[in-house]
C-alpha cells in the first residue's frame, strides 16, 4: 500500500473532497483509511461503569483509499507515488511531480 500513517492527504473525491489531514490509521485488510478530522460520525454511548452519563462522541471513520491522493511535503502538490529504488538497493516512495523521497525523517 502506497499510503502509510502519518502521511498528509487530500481528500479527491465525495463528501469531504477539498479537505487536507493526517493520516491515523491503514486497515490494509480492505484498502482504507482513517484520517484525523476527516469523515467524523456521531457515536452514541450508553451508560457504563466507565462513562455513567453516557453521551454522544463524534469519531472518525474509515473511508477508501482511493479517495485520497498524498501530498508531497517538498512541492506541496496531491501526488501520484512512484517507487524508486536506490543506488544502495532500498527501495523508497518519490513523488511523480518533483522526483523528491516522500519519507518524513
Amino acid at each position: 500500500m502506497t499510503i502509510k500513517k502519518g502521511d498528509q492527504i487530500r481528500v479527491i473525491a465525495g463528501r469531504e473532497k477539498g479537505k487536507q489531514g493526517t493520516v491515523e490509521r491503514v486497515i490494509r485488510d480492505n484498502g482504507r483509511v482513517v484520517v484525523n478530522g476527516i469523515n467524523v460520525r456521531k457515536h452514541h454511548l450508553k451508560p457504563s461503569r466507565s462513562k455513567p452519563q453516557g453521551g454522544i462522541i463524534e469519531v472518525p471513520a474509515a473511508f477508501s483509499r482511493a479517495n485520497v491522493m498524498i501530498i508531497c511535503p517538498h512541492c506541496s502538490r496531491p501526488t501520484r507515488v512512484s517507487h524508486t529504488v536506490a543506488e544502495s538497493g532500498d527501495k523508497f516512495r518519490s513523488c511523480s511531480h518533483c522526483h523528491d523521497s516522500l519519507e518524513v525523517k
